[in-house]
């Protein structure tokens, strides 16, 4: 049973952005104070949150929740209307897997940071695989 109304819960879900997230502009600061220069919301399949063209690498800023991150704690299924939401998140995760397919076929390097990966560490590490030529 769902904690709020169905207005409410409609409203809550009707906020929920798809461009400039919390996490997406926590990446892109500390990419970009990194040094690394790069497009955003390029005209592939997809439509990657990042495009580094001088590497040829595309980074998606996944949420957890919408994403179906495995074993995280923020990929959690509502209790209300599951069937809905199962369907939605495969759906999403089968997207994912064909986008990265077009973009590998396209030549690009895709990559990917989940919403709990927003540590100094991990955006390190980000960076580090970004500025990598293969």
């Amino acid at each position: 049973m769902d904690i709020v109304d169905r207005a409410t819960r409609s409203r809550m879900m009707s906020g929920i952005r798809g461009k400039n997230t919390r996490p997406e502009l926590a990446v892109r600061s500390f990419l970009h104070r990194a040094g690394l220069r790069f497009r955003l919301h390029a005209k592939l399949p997809g439509k990657p949150d990042l495009v580094f063209p001088k590497y040829r690498t595309v980074v998606f800023v996944h949420g957890c929740f919408w994403h179906r991150h495995e074993d995280c704690p923020y990929a959690t299924t509502p209790a209300s209307n599951p069937v809905f939401w199962q369907e939605k998140f495969n759906s999403n995760v089968r997207r994912d897997k064909k986008v990265r397919q077009q973009l590998e076929a396209l030549g690009w390097r895709v990559l990917v940071i989940w919403g709990c990966q927003l540590d100094e560490a991990s955006l390190r590490g980000l960076a580090r695989e970004i500025q990598k030529r293969e």
